[in-house]
C-alpha cells in the first residue's frame, strides 16, 4: 500500500462493519475504492440509478432527502448511504444536498457484491442499517402518524405545581397566572394530586367552600397520569377509559415535568379507532356494544394504511379489547347491583402484551378477595360468565384451552393464584411451564388496582427461582428458528403444497419468552415486550446491543406477521410464504431468525447454567 492508501486504511478499519472483519476486508476495500471531493456544484452526479454506489463519508456534512422534499437522515463523518439500491436492485428514490463539503470514498457495485459473497458479517451490516432505517419512525414524517408521537414530543410547557398546603385561591391564581386549566399537587416532588378549572366550579364556587381552603381539600387524590415516552393513542386510550381531560405526565423516575389535556392530543388525532373506543366507554347496552364491535376488523384494515408502524395495530386492538371488557363489566354491575367486594379483571397472554392480532382469542380472569361467601362468589361466577360471552358475541373468540374468567380455574382469591403460580415455579414440568408463558403475562384491566398490585408483588417474591429461571430457558431452546443449512429457510407445507413459515411460532413467540424470562429475572412488572425490553436497559441482564437488536426483529416479524394478517395471503394464521418476499426481505428475514437464535443461544448459557 502507498502512503496514502495505509492512512485510509486505518481509517477504514476504524469504521463498522470493518471492525468486526479481517484486514483482508478492510484492504479490499481501500485497493477498490474511488475518492471524490463532494460539494453542492457534483452533488446531483452521484447518486444515480444506472450506477450505484456505495459512499463512506470521511468528512463534511449532508442531508439525504427523499422525494417530498423531506430530510431523510444527516449524514456525517464514518456514516454510509447508497446502500438501500445495491442491496435491492431498486431504482435510487433519494438525493443528496450537501450542507458542508467534503471527502468521500465510494465502492462500485461489483465489489460491493464481492464483499457481500466474502464476508457475511459485512452484509448483515448492511441489511440491518437498511431494515433499521425502513423500520424507525425517524425517516418518516412523524406528523402523518399521530399515534406514534410519543407524549413528550407533545410537551410545551413546564410542570406548573403546587403543594397540597397551598390554598384554593392560591391554585386559581397560579392557573390563572400561567395560562391553565389545571395544577398538579406535590409533595417531596412527587404527585399527590390534580385540580382542574372544572374542580373550581363544582367542588369550589357550588359548594361555596372558602378559598382559603388548603387546595388538598378539593383536589382529585392519586390522579392517573402517563410516562413521557408513552405514545399519544395510550393517553387518548387512558382518557376515555376514565372520562378524564387532564392527564399528569412523568418521567421515568416518577418526576412531574407537565401536563397533557384531551384537547392536546385530540388536535394530533386523524382517524377513527380512538372514536370508536370513545363510543364503546359510552355505550349503553350489550346492543351497541355488539355493533360497534363490528366495525373493529375494517377498520383495523384503514388504520393500517395510514401508520408507519403496523405493529402499532396490536396495541389498538388490545385497547378495543380492554374497552369491550371495561363496559361489559359496569353493564353486568348497573343489572346486577354492584359488586359485593373488591374485585381485579385482569387479562393474560398477547391481550396483557396490548400485542394481540385479528385472530387473537380471550385470555382472561378474576383476582378476588380472600375468604369469600357463597354468595359473592356466585356474584362473580355470573359476572365471568356475562363478561366472556358476550367478548365472544363481539368477535373476540373463546380460548380454546378456557383460559376465561367464565372458568372456576380462571376466577380465585389472590391465596389461590399465588398457590398455583408457586407450584408451577417450584415443579416447572412443561405443562407448567407452557402455563408459565401464558399467566405470567398478566395486565389489569378493571376493578381494584390494589388488590392486582399487591398480587404482582407476591408473584416477583415468589418468581426468584433459579431452577425456574433455568427450566424456562431450557424451554425456550426447545423451540427453533427456520434456518436450515446453508443458511435456507425451513418452510412447512399446506394440503395445497404452500410453503411457509409459521412467523408467531418460530420468531415472536421466541422473542417473547426470551424477554419474558429476563424481565423475570429483572423484577419487572410490565408486560408489553417493547416496554420490557426499554425496561431492561437499566438492569446489566443483557447488553444494549442485544436489547436494540431483539427490539428490530421483534418489530420487523410483527410487521410482517400482521400485513399478512390484514392482506389475507390464504396461508394459516401467522403465516407467510418466504418465496413471495423480494430479495431484501428474505435477507432481512434471515438476518432477524438468525439474531434471535443467538439469543436464545446466550439465554440458555446465562440461565441453564445458573450463572446468575
Amino acid at each position: 500500500m502507498s502512503v496514502e492508501q495505509q492512512e485510509i486504511a486505518q481509517y477504514v478499519c476504524l469504521q463498522a462493519p470493518f471492525t468486526m472483519l479481517d484486514s483482508s476486508a478492510c484492504e479490499y476495500f481501500v485497493n477498490h475504492l474511488d475518492i471524490i471531493y463532494l460539494t453542492r456544484e457534483n452533488q446531483t452526479q452521484w447518486l444515480q440509478s444506472e450506477n450505484p454506489k456505495l459512499f463512506l463519508i470521511r468528512s463534511g456534512l449532508y442531508d439525504l432527502v427523499d422525494g417530498k422534499g423531506d430530510v431523510v437522515t444527516r449524514l456525517a463523518q464514518g456514516d454510509y448511504f447508497g446502500f438501500p439500491s445495491l442491496l435491492t436492485g431498486e431504482a435510487i428514490q433519494n438525493r443528496l444536498e450537501v450542507q458542508k463539503e467534503g471527502i468521500v470514498y465510494m465502492l462500485s457495485q461489483t465489489h460491493f457484491d464481492f464483499l457481500r459473497r466474502e464476508y457475511k458479517s459485512f452484509e448483515q451490516y448492511f441489511v440491518r442499517a437498511h431494515a433499521n432505517r425502513l423500520l424507525s419512525s425517524h425517516y418518516k414524517s412523524k406528523n402523518d402518524s399521530w399515534s406514534e408521537r410519543k407524549i413528550s414530543e407533545l410537551m410545551t410547557r413546564t410542570a406548573i405545581t403546587l403543594t397540597p398546603d397551598a390554598s384554593i385561591r392560591q391554585s386559581a391564581k397560579k392557573m390563572k397566572e400561567h395560562g391553565v386549566s389545571s395544577i398538579m399537587i406535590t409533595q417531596h416532588a412527587h404527585l399527590v394530586g390534580v385540580v382542574t378549572d372544572r374542580d373550581l366550579r363544582n367542588r369550589v364556587l357550588a359548594d361555596e367552600v372558602d378559598p382559603q381552603d388548603a387546595v388538598s381539600s378539593i383536589m382529585t387524590a392519586k390522579p392517573k397520569f402517563i410516562f413521557e415516552n408513552n405514545r399519544v393513542f395510550s393517553a387518548l386510550h387512558l382518557m376515555l377509559k376514565y372520562n378524564i381531560h387532564h392527564l399528569p405526565v412523568l418521567d421515568e423516575n416518577h418526576n412531574p415535568i407537565g401536563m397533557i389535556t384531551s384537547t392536546d392530543l385530540l388536535r394530533q388525532q386523524k382517524s377513527d379507532p380512538v372514536q370508536l373506543i370513545g363510543r364503546i366507554y359510552k355505550a349503553h347496552t350489550v346492543t351497541d356494544l355488539k355493533r360497534y364491535a363490528k366495525e373493529i376488523p375494517e377498520l383495523l384494515r384503514s388504520f393500517s394504511y395510514n401508520i408507519d408502524d403496523i405493529s402499532l395495530i396490536g396495541k389498538l386492538l388490545s385497547g378495543l379489547t380492554d374497552a369491550l371488557t371495561s363496559r361489559l363489566i359496569h353493564l353486568f354491575q348497573e343489572e346486577h347491583g354492584a359488586a359485593p367486594t373488591s374485585f381485579s379483571f385482569i387479562c393474560f397472554g398477547s391481550q396483557a402484551r396490548e400485542e394481540q392480532t385479528l385472530h387473537s382469542d380471550q385470555d382472561n380472569g378474576l383476582l378476588l378477595p380472600n375468604d369469600l361467601t357463597t354468595e359473592q362468589h356466585a356474584y362473580f361466577k355470573s359476572m365471568g360468565e356475562f363478561v366472556c360471552e358476550n367478548l365472544v358475541e363481539c368477535g373476540i373468540r373463546r380460548c380454546p384451552g378456557n383460559i376465561m374468567a367464565s372458568s372456576d380455574e380462571c376466577r380465585m382469591s389472590v391465596n389461590d393464584w399465588s398457590e398455583r403460580f408457586f407450584k408451577w415455579i417450584k415443579s416447572p414440568t412443561p405443562n407448567a411451564m407452557l402455563n408459565c408463558k401464558i399467566f405470567f403475562d398478566l395486565r389489569f384491566i378493571e376493578g381494584s388496582n390494589a388488590l392486582y398490585t399487591a398480587f404482582c408483588e407476591q408473584l416477583i417474591r415468589i418468581s426468584r427461582n433459579d431452577l425456574f429461571y433455568a427450566a424456562m430457558a431450557t424451554d425456550i431452546s426447545s423451540n427453533s428458528v427456520p434456518i436450515g443449512l446453508f443458511n435456507k429457510f425451513k418452510t412447512e407445507k399446506t394440503d395445497q403444497n404452500n410453503k411457509y413459515i409459521d412467523l408467531k411460532k418460530r420468531g415472536v413467540v421466541i422473542i417473547n419468552d426470551i424477554v419474558r424470562l429476563y424481565a423475570l429475572k429483572a423484577g419487572i412488572r410490565r408486560a408489553n415486550t417493547q416496554e420490557r425490553l426499554d425496561a431492561l436497559l437499566k438492569h446489566k441482564l443483557i447488553s444494549k446491543e442485544d436489547i436494540y437488536n431483539l427490539k428490530d426483529c421483534w418489530r420487523f416479524l410483527t410487521q410482517l406477521r400482521l400485513s399478512t394478517q390484514i392482506n389475507e395471503e390464504g396461508l394459516p394464521s401467522n403465516c407467510i410464504n418466504p418465496n413471495k418476499l423480494n430479495s431484501l426481505e428474505r435477507h432481512q428475514l434471515k438476518e432477524a431468525f438468525y439474531l434471535v437464535k443467538q439469543a436464545q443461544q446466550a439465554a440458555a448459557f446465562k440461565f441453564a447454567r445458573g450463572s446468575l
